[in-house]
């Protein structure tokens, strides 16, 4: 039976501690914090990082020949964000590409979608949530992505968890909205849309579950998600599951990252659960749609290249307030005394998107030397056209040496740019990322992480930065 045979999911390095929203308003903030995408990501990098992470855990696994981008917070319209995505991890131009966005239940579509594909897809869910300085949007929302791979499984990519059923209920009330152009959500009153939810989920969840034959003491792992609070909170407290089997919504730690929290949690409870458990995930958001899913024996031998539980435990959990509405555009600083930059011409991009977006250099067939970016003659032995491919997105990296630049244009300075120099030959100027600047040293240990370098005039020019290797904290960090 088809179903999930890679996964992967992304939460940011940032943290916002939601106390130092209250120091600065002197209201709102609360107990926790919540994962903040830094000023060079969106929800489409975010997506990709996801992305990258899955097929590192599962690189024998089928490529996808289909793409599914679910987002509430597209960096465009008009255009496919999916096709960023599929660029970015260099698919087969055959490959469909399709965005499913605006709507929170976006990325149960595209999850349930990929699932019934004929062909191995991969669905991305993404989000960045915020809201009015102090308001429950900005204090509970959340950042992050998560990307599944569904097929028929088989051979070196066996499936993990089998789709065995689903069901949604449907029904138009105002619960949530945002007008196109507006950055913030409005609300009806909380017990309204807490009494619309409860029977649609209800029924949703108890549909299910007959389809499956199985009662609710059966369920190992339920994810109950969504926006609303309240009626979350609600279902999962009377629809009848052992209380153990409650999972966790990492929103104490990360916040709810709309579209992309039943993923997160959902790669989560993967990354824990056993062979032949059952888990129900149940979303609420414009109705309610449960997908039930069972694990196979093949989850056992499943390792994440790097778990949800590693990355919250890993996060800098010292982001000032005022940075954070910054890089939000809620609050504009002076910027360096430079030129505005360019927006990125659309005819050379696409020239070079196998450089520019899937990171692939040349390498020299006669000395080995690698180019990036490449190129037709040999810097190193003056050889012409005998190159080969040189994917370098996955090469671990260290610092040759480094510069900290004060005056470089840059929406949240100073600009930290760096020499690397790749596992196996091939040296690269970028910038850094996700880094603090009075701690870089040479030698440091690196990894690349695709990333929005600038927007302008509306054009968001997308490449890779440099940021320090990733590695899991001995202890786990409070938050």
């Amino acid at each position: 039976m088809p179903g999930v045979v890679a996964f992967g999911a992304y939460v940011p390095y940032y943290r916002l501690q939601r106390s130092a929203i209250g120091a600065v308003l002197g209201e709102g903030g609360g107990k926790g914090s919540r994962a903040v995408a830094s000023y060079d990501e969106d929800a489409t990098s975010m997506g990709v990082e996801a992305a990258r992470l899955l097929r590192r855990s599962r690189p024998e696994a089928p490529a996808p020949q289909r793409v599914y981008f679910a987002t509430a917070s597209p960096p465009y319209l008009d255009k496919t964000n999916a096709n960023v995505i599929h660029a970015a991890l260099d698919l087969d131009p055959g490959a469909l590409t399709v965005d499913m966005m605006g709507g929170v239940r976006s990325g149960v579509g595209a999850l349930l979608t990929a699932a019934e594909a004929p062909v191995p897809t991969l669905a991305v869910l993404s989000d960045l949530r915020s809201g009015r300085p102090g308001g429950a949007d900005e204090r509970d929302g959340g950042d992050g992505a998560a990307a599944f791979l569904f097929g028929s499984g088989g051979g070196s990519a066996p499936v993990l968890a089998e789709v065995i059923g689903f069901s949604s209920a449907t029904d138009e009330f105002m619960d949530r909205w945002r007008v196109p152009g507006s950055d913030t959500s409005k609300v009806w009153e909380e017990r309204f849309g807490e009494h619309v939810y409860g029977p649609l989920a209800d029924a949703a969840f108890a549909d299910a579950l007959k389809q499956c034959s199985l009662a609710p003491t059966d369920v190992d792992h339920l994810i109950a998600a969504g926006l609303h609070g309240r009626a979350v909170k609600r279902f999962a407290g009377s629809c009848g599951v052992r209380p153990e089997a409650l999972a966790g919504d990492r929103a104490a730690e990360i916040g709810n990252a709309g579209v992309a929290q039943p993923g997160i949690v959902l790669a989560d409870v993967l990354e824990r659960a056993a062979p032949g458990q059952t888990i129900a995930l149940a979303v609420l958001a414009d109705g309610a749609t449960v997908i039930v899913l069972r694990t196979t024996e093949a989850l056992a031998a499943w390792r994440s290249s790097r778990t949800v539980a590693a990355q919250i435990a890993a996060g800098r959990d010292d982001l000032r307030y005022a940075t954070f509405l910054s890089w939000r555009g809620q609050l504009t600083k002076e910027p360096p005394r430079r030129p505005d930059p360019d927006p990125v011409a659309a005819p050379p991009s696409h020239r070079s998107n196998h450089y520019k977006f899937g990171f692939v250099g040349s390498r020299c067939e006669a000395c080995s030397t690698v180019h990036l970016p490449p190129v037709r003659v040999c810097i190193g032995c003056g050889t012409a056209d005998r190159m080969v491919d040189a994917p370098m997105a996955e090469t671990g990296a260290k610092v040759a040496t480094y510069t900290i630049d004060r005056l470089a244009f840059s929406p949240s300075p100073p600009v930290v740019a760096a020499v690397v120099d790749f596992d196996g030959g091939g040296r690269f100027k970028c910038q850094m990322t996700d880094v603090d600047p009075q701690a870089v040293a040479i030698g440091d240990r690196l990894e690349m992480t695709f990333r929005r370098l600038i927007t302008a005039n509306g054009v968001h020019n997308y490449f890779w930065k440099a940021r320090p290797a990733f590695a899991v904290p001995t202890t786990p960090q409070e938050g």
